[in-house]
């Protein structure tokens, strides 16, 4: 009995601190829905535990501005962040693949370079890549926002990573004396082995570039092609007499269901692809 009481004592302690930090991820999305059902006069007086009754009110304001046009916001968003989700993971996986399948005398420094890469501002490339998509006829469209996807580097780590710890090399060595071919047996074979280091690396690039703000600020400026970051900060610097933070709040709680709707799809392969993904044999 007394081996047993400081493991009890250590899981006690453990699922209290997991309910304590649950409760405060709950406690500030609860705000904020308190907040989206507030009007701005009743936001300006103060802080509030109960909900308010605007919050068809709001919703419906901010589905109807004319000056911000949410469901393009969100279509653009979806675009941006499905499209660069999918580029970032599959490619991301192909190169990590070619890294690890294959032995070559520039294997090293190719893995040393994405590395390098990999810990480089996007602030310090940005003038080069806004003069280089202006010099391509690509700036303010959506396409400079999607295809640079492709280079990934921390998503090529933790794909890399995660064959280290899941995919042998056997298994390829067989499929190519059964004759299968490089590109079957990574899309055949391969990706299938890696679906929940995909999931896992799709969700957090979804929101990477779903919440990304800085690049489509300088790309971007039709009001049509805008992306929902843009649009929230376009209402939060609108002048005082057209200022409302219930329409803020509302704006934000409209850009987190997405984000919420993408997690809930792939959230039976997160735990298996971050627990794999740091374990190597």
């Amino acid at each position: 009995m007394k081996e047993t009481k400081p493991s009890h004592l250590r899981t006690t302690l453990a699922h209290v601190l997991l309910i304590f930090l649950s409760f405060l991820c709950l406690f500030f999305f609860y705000i904020l829905i308190v907040n989206a059902s507030r009007t701005h006069i009743e936001l300006q007086k103060g802080f509030s535990f109960l909900p308010g009754s605007n919050f068809l009110t709001n919703f419906k304001n901010v589905l109807n501005d004319a000056n911000v046009p949410v469901v393009r916001g969100i279509i653009n968003s979806l675009i941006v962040a499905g499209g660069s989700a999918a580029l970032s993971t599959y490619f991301s996986a192909m190169t990590a693949y070619g890294l690890y399948a294959y032995n070559f005398k520039l294997k090293k420094p190719a893995f040393m370079f994405i590395m390098m890469i990999l810990v480089m501002p996007t602030q310090v490339c940005a003038l080069g890549f806004l003069r280089l998509i202006t010099n391509m006829h690509l700036d303010d469209t959506l396409i400079p926002l999607i295809v640079p996807a492709i280079a990934a580097p921390s998503v090529f780590y933790f794909m890399f990573s995660y064959m280290q710890s899941s995919l042998p090399l056997e298994l390829v060595e067989a499929a190519r004396i059964d004759g299968s071919g490089e590109f079957r047996t990574f899309n055949a074979i391969v990706v299938p082995i890696l679906k929940p280091a995909i999931a896992v690396q799709a969700i957090f690039s979804f929101v990477g570039s779903w919440n990304n703000y800085f690049v489509p600020a300088l790309v971007i400026t039709t009001k049509s092609k805008q992306t929902l970051p843009i649009m929230i900060a376009s209402l939060r610097s609108a002048d005082f007499l057209k200022f409302d933070m219930g329409k803020v709040y509302m704006m934000i709680l409209i850009a987190i269901v997405p984000i919420i709707v993408v997690y809930l799809l792939l959230s039976k392969f997160i735990i298996e692809g971050v627990t794999l993904g740091g374990v190597k044999e």
